[in-house]
């Protein structure tokens, strides 16, 4: 099986987890699930955040997700718990449909590492 088929079918499994237990019944786009990503890596799950720290919290997940692809490194928590990252490495410049695969192979395999999916 190719690696697209086996990122794909890993991909769609992965919204439709998520999708019921966070969604309406309607699946979470990859925004969405960078989002909740964001919110699990700072660890206040139960809270309500403002606009400016709903876009950190997106940040945050980047960052985290593109970690183990040498893009950034951890640095450190903040007073208020928040997670800072450095860069290491420049993003290439990529295409948008290039920019969504690479996210959804990262957001797979961190949720392989978190043992949602296999």
């Amino acid at each position: 099986m190719s690696r697209d088929i086996k990122l794909k079918e890993r991909w769609e499994k992965l919204v439709d987890i998520l999708s019921n237990q966070f969604s309406q019944g309607e699946d979470l786009d990859l925004d969405a699930i960078i989002f909740l990503i964001g919110v699990q890596e700072l660890g206040k799950l139960h809270r309500e955040f403002k606009k400016d720290e709903k876009v950190n919290l997106m940040h945050i997940a980047i960052c985290r997700l593109l970690e183990p692809y040498g893009y950034y490194e951890f640095d450190f928590f903040d007073a208020e718990g928040w997670p800072h990252y450095k860069v290491k490495e420049q993003l290439p410049s990529l295409k948008a449909g290039e920019q969504s695969v690479l996210m959804k192979e990262a957001i797979v395999n961190y949720f392989i590492g978190k043992e949602l999916i296999d």
